[in-house]
């Protein structure tokens, strides 16, 4: 009989480490289908809650948020390529030039969960940043996306224009805050054991494994 786990993925969509821990996150689980059922839900994030709709270059961003140089930056880079390549995840060369502020994004992807399809909505949105170096807090981008993992279109296109979920994102937001939550991926499992970061699909498989187990 299998163990069924809850997952909550705490991420946001222009987080590379958390494309690289969700692309992970499905190999450990594709080896464990016939262990564990597991309810996998996303929930918001906001790396730059304050960054404006145009949002900032990024090579820019990074320097002023954490002091690194522009060859820290190239070579911290290619480390995230080669880390997601090894997990079947594509970073686009030289795509990515802005970071943007997600808070619509998140709020698109919450609607999507009441449709069954925010796994899919969310994969499509890491791939149009990291991958085609699209922006993700821009609403025709974001319709476009929910489009093409099959939501309707015009719902999509009303949730962004009118508003709605922000209150429900922002108590998300702020409720995974109080718990200590300061850094994404932040992988929770039934809402009490934590593993932290983009970790390789081996250390998440045997972390499950260990959980499910107790």
């Amino acid at each position: 009989m299998k163990k069924k786990l809850r997952i909550d993925f705490v991420s946001d969509v222009v987080c590379p480490w958390c494309a690289i821990g969700l692309h992970a996150l499905q190999s450990a689980l594709r080896g464990l289908e016939q262990e564990l059922e597991v309810d996998l839900q996303f929930q918001p994030f906001e790396l730059n809650p304050d960054m404006g709709p145009q949002g900032e270059p990024l090579v820019e961003h990074l320097q002023k948020k954490y002091g690194s140089t522009p060859e820290q930056v190239a070579a911290i880079h290619e480390n995230i390529r080669q880390r997601g390549a090894a997990v079947g995840f594509t970073f686009g060369v030289g795509k990515r030039e802005r970071i943007y502020n997600t808070f619509d994004a998140h709020r698109l992807l919450h609607w999507a969960h009441t449709q069954g399809r925010q796994q899919a909505l969310k994969l499509a949105l890491l791939q149009a940043y990291f991958t085609d170096g699209e922006n993700p807090s821009e609403h025709a981008l974001l319709v476009s996306k929910a489009a093409s993992v099959g939501l309707d279109a015009e719902q999509a296109r009303s949730v962004l224009s009118s508003g709605a979920y922000a209150s429900e994102v922002r108590a998300q937001e702020q409720f995974y805050l109080r718990s200590g939550v300061h850094s994404v991926p932040a992988v929770i499992i039934n809402e009490r054991h934590l593993i932290s970061g983009g970790q390789p699909p081996e250390v998440f498989a045997q972390a499950l494994r260990q959980i499910a187990s107790a």
